[in-house]
């Protein structure tokens, strides 16, 4: 009976409306994913993904509380049934995997089959966020991403440099880290900014290491000089440097 259920649960309409159970078939939730849609929030979204023409328009935090409940509930179900058909399905799939308990070995497959489906920035950069686990599972997941940094698919190579910049960006591996942005050869243009991102942040921190690689590195004339930009753009590089960095832009 619906007449029980919280506000928040008619909301989301994950009820099966028969025992005591959520729904977690992915037809259902698709369905949820439409009523839940905005379309000044789909015009706004879509605005920033360029490349992405099948956005619904729900909100961020929905998707979260989605996720969430779906966590908690037959996920395995869910990942079996989703749907691929909007930005918002795709996202979705990603945000459970990160939220869901289960072993290392387990969330890695669940990893494996979901980054093939990653086809813009933003469901790539939320998912690597959500891969919280990464923190407490360092070596192993290490091992795991080397593959994606030579893969000739533009969002693996994204995927695995934006895993970097989330996880291990620290003084014991940013010599390590720089070696393989450096090596990364992918000409898309979303690899190339998240390798720009990179380098950037590598500089924030470290800052003595990352100059001496700048002065001597493979990167391409965009995706080194994108890296400056980004070092210039930050808060926490002082007007001086700044203008040094400038200085070393390269020349078209």
């Amino acid at each position: 009976m619906l007449k029980n259920l919280s506000s928040d649960e008619k909301t989301y309409g994950a009820y099966s409306g028969s025992g005591d159970r959520y729904v977690t078939d992915g037809e259902n939730i698709k369905q949820q994913l439409k009523a839940l849609s905005e379309e000044d929030y789909r015009v706004f979204s879509s605005s920033l993904l360029p490349d992405t023409d099948n956005v619904l328009g729900v909100r961020l935090p929905m998707l979260r509380k989605i996720a969430k409940r779906l966590a908690r509930s037959n996920w395995q179900e869910y990942l079996q049934t989703a749907g691929e058909d909007s930005f918002e399905e795709i996202m979705l799939q990603g945000m459970v995997i990160g939220y869901v308990t289960c072993p290392v070995e387990e969330r890695l497959l669940h990893i494996n089959e979901f980054v093939p489906k990653i086809h813009n920035w933003s469901v790539c950069d939320s998912f690597c966020a959500g891969l919280k686990f990464t923190r407490n599972h360092s070596d192993c997941v290490w091992d795991f991403l080397k593959p994606y940094f030579q893969s000739e698919q533009e969002f693996d190579v994204r995927f695995g440099v934006v895993m970097l910049i989330f996880y291990y960006i620290r003084e014991s591996m940013v010599r390590e880290v720089l070696g393989i942005l450096d090596g990364v050869g992918h000409h898309g243009y979303y690899a190339k900014m998240a390798v720009a991102w990179a380098v950037s942040v590598c500089y924030v921190r470290y800052p003595e290491s990352t100059m001496f690689y700048l002065k001597d590195n493979g990167l391409d004339d965009f995706t080194y000089n994108k890296a400056l930009q980004k070092i210039t753009e930050s808060l926490k590089v002082d007007k001086e440097t700044k203008k040094q960095i400038r200085a070393m832009k390269r020349k078209s």
